[in-house]
């Protein structure tokens, strides 16, 4: 029996949760033998070279001056800084805690918007905030006794600094209508963003050349390009078109459990019960969030994936 449109949305929309859960995982492996910067330089290189050829052999046009300079600019937030910073951090945390400090940007949405737009908010906001904030405290706690490595507060931080990026991003996406193709300009994005992310690397000076790459890092690469930036992309965009907003957003909460479930299960990353019930106040806090932020102009969110 052929499924219906309504059964491969779903199928889709749990393929993009499953996926974009995993791409934590992945991401965790690249960097295990390899510079992180480099890793997410390279990730970038290849699947804006994939998404621009796509496109451009559908027939869309270079992107004009004034299209570059915004693209230019979600392409510092969004990607060199959010995750180029993302995948930096999980040299050095696990990569359940990288996805679910992901997962806070909604949180820092609101904040941002109250400080230097004035907004308002309802009550749920204001708890959604506070039961976030105290989840992953919970999380941040317990993970700390997991956590041997001298750099753990260094990846903490740097993983908090993706996800302010990334939220400063998406105002701007939200604010600044671009004529393009959006999943063309993301390409271009990454395109953009690759060279920066590369030279951050050389700074960092640790880069290695491509032959010194292990071949468990390129495996990693190759899924988080095609898996995760292409398959997965195709995934959400059909979720979001045969699919109402409020459950093809669903996945956004479903990513961080996959991440920490995937990162106990293969890399025997530690998972208590005081991390699963910090993560369920987390995810429940970012709902209700993220339900509020579905009222406003800034409600168009673009949601975060490594």
């Amino acid at each position: 029996m052929a499924l219906t449109t309504n059964q491969k949305a779903y199928i889709a929309l749990t393929a993009t949760s499953i996926i974009w859960g995993t791409t934590w995982v992945a991401s965790k492996v690249a960097v295990t033998n390899a510079p992180p910067l480099e890793v997410s330089a390279i990730r970038q290189f290849i699947a804006g070279f994939i998404y621009i050829v796509f496109f451009k052999l559908k027939g869309e046009p270079w992107p004009s001056l004034k299209q570059l300079k915004p693209l230019l600019i979600m392409s510092f937030f969004l990607l060199i800084i959010a995750n180029g910073f993302a995948t930096w951090s999980i040299k050095f945390i696990s990569s359940g805690l990288a996805a679910l400090i992901a997962a806070l940007y909604p949180l820092c949405v609101v904040i941002i918007e109250m400080i230097f737009y004035k907004t308002k908010n309802t009550i749920a906001t204001f708890i959604g905030l506070t039961l976030g904030l105290a989840g992953i405290c919970v999380v941040f706690y317990d993970n700390a006794f997991h956590h041997n490595s001298a750099n753990y507060l260094f990846g903490v931080v740097l993983s908090l600094i993706a996800m302010l990026s990334w939220g400063i991003g998406t105002i701007f996406v939200a604010r600044k209508k671009l004529n393009i193709n959006p999943y063309y300009g993301m390409g271009w994005q990454m395109m953009l963003a690759s060279p920066f992310i590369f030279i951050m690397s050389l700074g960092a000076g640790n880069n290695i050349s491509l032959a010194q790459i292990p071949t468990q890092t390129w495996l990693a690469l190759g899924y988080l390009v095609l898996i995760g930036s292409c398959i997965a992309f195709v995934c959400f965009i059909y979720t979001m078109k045969h699919l109402p907003a409020a459950i093809a957003s669903l996945y956004a909460y479903i990513n961080p459990i996959v991440a920490m479930i995937t990162g106990y299960l293969l890399l025997s990353e530690k998972l208590t019960i005081n991390i699963l019930i910090g993560t369920a106040i987390t995810i429940f806090g970012v709902y209700l969030v993220n339900h509020s932020l579905k009222e406003k102009p800034t409600s168009e969110l673009i949601e975060n994936e490594i």
